[in-house]
């Protein structure tokens, strides 16, 4: 990737994070402006219960970026399975009617296992429009981390381009906020020496990685 893709990328996953976090921030400077008026008791008590949702979201997205997107200082060249998880039951929590199933074989993951991980969970939250299941599973075998998330409801939403990032044929015009991410997980991938897949039906959508855990991974 040359700098000049670079700094496009980049800006797309920075335009991306921050359309996710202006709703829970907006809620934020909401609730206040009303606390700073509202003198009923009852009301100031409901203002207050939603001030403090609005920062747990927003707490919960910004831990989840910083380890989707960004280099999650921190945290060494492998991290805990517990902390994706958490991030990921959090991020779903947001939703309404999504049930998640593990299978996490492995105590811990390589960093860029992880991003990929959060990543195709965000993707599959994001295509169960109207709720659903999640199936997340994650194992090395053979010298290789396999990762899979299945999400299964009655309406799937998933943008072609999007498939197209993760497959590696997006073309550069076809770059934005909204495929950033897949994008970078693509480059990710490939840089590790290993691949990304999916495939979609009228009521599922699948996601496939497998990293090889040797050579030179980016972190």
């Amino acid at each position: 990737m040359d700098d000049r893709q670079s700094i496009d990328l980049a800006a797309m996953l920075c335009s991306r994070l921050c359309h996710d976090m202006l709703s829970p921030v907006g809620a934020l400077s909401n609730g206040l402006e009303l606390l700073a008026v509202e003198t009923d008791p009852d009301m100031r008590a409901n203002v207050m219960q939603l001030l403090e949702q609005s920062a747990q979201i927003s707490t919960n997205k910004l831990k989840f970026f910083r380890l989707a997107f960004g280099a999650a200082g921190g945290f060494g060249e492998r991290v805990d399975i517990e902390e994706p998880k958490s991030l990921i039951e959090a991020l779903a929590a947001d939703k309404n009617g999504i049930t998640i199933h593990w299978a996490l074989a492995q105590p811990n993951l390589a960093k860029p296992a992880v991003k990929v991980l959060l990543n195709f969970a965000q993707i599959a939250i994001d295509a169960l429009v109207r709720g659903g299941t999640l199936d997340i599973g994650a194992e090395v075998r053979n010298g290789a981390c396999e990762i899979v998330v299945r999400a299964s409801g009655p309406k799937i939403a998933f943008d072609e381009t999007i498939g197209k990032a993760l497959d590696g044929s997006l073309d550069r015009s076809e770059l934005s906020s909204r495929t950033a991410a897949a994008h970078m997980i693509s480059l990710l991938a490939e840089g590790a020496g290993g691949g990304l897949q999916y495939a979609k039906t009228d009521d599922a959508l699948v996601l496939g990685a497998v990293l090889p855990e040797s050579g030179d991974l980016i972190g």
